[in-house]
Formats: structure tokens, sequence, C-alpha cells
């Protein structure tokens, strides 16, 4: 299966995903977890905390079970409290806390959503905030030398059998304590990668920046479905 280029498809179900996967990754009482892991959690968990705003590229890439890449995307993106932006080639998305524009360049389109309190554990600001549920149990397997520094390996097992991935490993700069990459293990076989990069704590953003701006997109046809 090819990876489409659909930023609900890419972004929303794949990167949300990875950022699903570290809100939910703090503690668990469910099951006896590692300690050492617990540490490393903590100092992501508080470094994150500390950012006011953020400003990251990042890298999202899909291979199947054989290890054999079906696509990848790369873009940025922006957090700001509940309010987030991600950018990637042609496509943007646009979110204000209570309502999501998913903007296609291709069509000159945009999609207006509410956003899904059911699903509101994986939208971006819980990436960078939220480290307390209790969904996952987690070991650290250990560390390696990646690009000229160490990172610490977390290995992620949620306690809901029921989730569509059975496994996701994340890998922590030991001496930064900031987030190198995420790999989750999805059941129909594929596996994603969230690679992060040049990521900014304290980046400029005013909430302008994170609204949709129909002005800058001249004849965009609006398709509302939050009736």
């Amino acid at each position: 299966m090819r990876l489409t280029m659909n930023i609900k498809r890419i972004v929303v179900c794949g990167l949300l995903s990875g950022f699903y996967l570290i809100g939910q990754a703090q503690n668990n009482s469910l099951g006896k977890n590692d300690p050492d892991a617990k540490k490393v959690l903590d100092g992501l968990s508080a470094k994150l905390k500390s950012y006011k705003a953020v400003q990251s590229n990042f890298t999202l890439k899909v291979e199947d079970s054989k290890g054999k890449l079906q696509g990848s995307k790369s873009g940025v993106v922006y957090v700001k409290g509940n309010k987030y932006h991600i950018s990637v080639t042609g496509q943007e998305v646009y979110c204000d806390g209570k309502d999501v524009w998913t903007y296609d360049k291709s069509t000159n389109e945009v999609t207006i959503t509410k956003v899904d309190p059911a699903t509101q554990t994986i939208s971006p600001e819980k990436f960078f905030t939220d480290f307390y549920d209790k969904d996952f149990l987690y070991k650290l397997n250990g560390e390696a030398k990646v690009d000229g520094r160490v990172v610490q390996e977390v290995e992620l097992t949620p306690v809901d059998k029921t989730k569509s991935f059975f496994k996701a490993l994340l890998y922590v700069d030991k001496a930064k304590h900031t987030l190198a990459s995420i790999k989750w293990f999805d059941k129909s076989g594929n596996h994603y990668t969230l690679n992060t990069s040049k990521l900014n704590g304290n980046a400029p953003l005013t909430d302008a920046q994170l609204a949709f701006n129909k002005a800058k997109y001249p004849g965009v046809e609006e398709v509302d479905l939050r009736n």
C-alpha cells in the first residue's frame, strides 16, 4: 500500500498518533513499570512542560512489515496551548482549540470540523503537556549513540489491547531530555517513524499565526462539517 499524501491520513492519523503515544506514556498503576524508564519519561515531561510555545520540524515515514518504505512526509508543527498549525507541502491544518481547518492547496478547499473531545488526547498540545494518564506499561531498553548523541530507548506497551498499535519506542536525548524520535508498530503490519528536529520551545508565536485566515487563500471553497 502506497502512502497517500492526504493531510488527514498522514498527519492527523500519523503524526498525532505519535503525539498520543508520548502524551500517554508516563504512569501506569495497572502493572509493574521500570523505574529507570520512569526517570527518562519524567525528564522528558519536565522539559516539554517548560516550553511556552513550540515550533518543530518533523518527518513522518511509513514502512511495511518487511521494512520497505511506503512513503514519507515532512513539515513543521507550531503549538501554543490548545492551538496549533501543521504545515506540509500543499496542505495546512489549523486548530483554535474548538474547530479544525484542514486546507488542501490542490483543490483550494478547506474542511472545517469541530474538535472531538473524545479524541482530544491526540491533539498536538498533549505532546508537550500531558504525561500522566495510565495507558501504558514501559521499560528502558538501553542506550545508543545516534548522530553523535546518546539516546535512550523506552518501550511502551498499551494496556488496552484494542488499540491499533501493539508497541511503541521512544528515543530520548539523554543529555538534553528532548525527544529525538518515536517509532510505533501498527497491527496492520505498518511501522511508523516520527523524527523531530530544530525544536524551539520558546517560539514567538501569535494566535493569528495559528488561525486559518481566509484572506490568504483567494477563492477558497469552504466545506463546513461542524453542524
